[in-house]
């Protein structure tokens, strides 16, 4: 069993031997124990696909559809799903690297243990995204995306830029935000409520909040 921590979260990741996974270029209706690289989808339509136990590297799924299905125990590499649109999908025990994930919608999304890592979110939407297990994002790019009636308690978003990241009624009680730049953040005060920071990032939170509040600050 392979893991890794982020802070404190820990994460079930997946473990792949190379030498199990027979390499496809076609999606078909699945995956499993694959390996594929640079496979262009572009624009595809998938309804209930599972892709289990493989590794995808290169592929492009740039403005493709899927609805209902998963992602269980696999590795995506330097894959785009700048466009796409993922609703009712599980993703559990992934990492997901250097991906690009540019106006993306991701909607009644499931995650379990999944890591994110040197990805770009920047304008993408996540609608009631639930985390359902340990879910990190580290070294991630998540500005100007729209988080909306999420419920992610206890991920970690650490050197994460969040410059004009939108949250509404979200719920991150016990969330790591510890290194990452909070500076233009968007959200009620309440959206991160019970999260965890730095004190150097003190200073970013309290502008949040006078902005937040329409406080006026006076140097008298």
């Amino acid at each position: 069993m392979r893991t890794t921590t982020v802070g404190d979260v820990k994460i079930l990741l997946p473990d792949l031997d190379p030498d199990d996974l027979d390499r496809v270029t076609e999606l078909a209706d699945g995956l499993t124990e694959a390996s594929v690289e640079g496979a262009s989808w572009r624009g595809v339509r998938l309804e209930d696909c599972r892709i289990r136990s493989s590794r995808i590297t290169g592929g492009d799924l740039s403005e493709s559809t899927w609805e209902a299905g998963s992602l269980y125990g696999c590795e995506v590499t330097r894959t785009d799903f700048s466009g796409a649109t993922l609703t009712g999908i599980t993703i559990e025990r992934c990492a997901i690297t250097g991906s690009r994930f540019t106006g993306t919608r991701l909607t009644d999304v499931r995650l379990k243990d999944v890591l994110f890592d040197g990805c770009r979110f920047d304008y993408a939407t996540f609608q009631r995204v639930t985390a359902a297990g340990s879910v990190a994002f580290t070294d991630c790019t998540l500005t100007h995306s729209t988080w909306s009636t999420c419920r992610l308690p206890g991920i970690a978003l650490r050197l994460c830029d969040l410059a004009g990241l939108e949250l509404n009624s979200c719920h991150l009680d016990g969330a790591d935000l510890r290194s990452s730049s909070l500076r233009g953040l968007k959200a009620p005060l309440d959206n991160l409520s019970g999260v965890t920071l730095a004190e150097g990032q003190l200073p970013d939170l309290t502008q949040l909040a006078v902005t937040a509040l329409g406080l006026t600050v006076r140097n008298d």
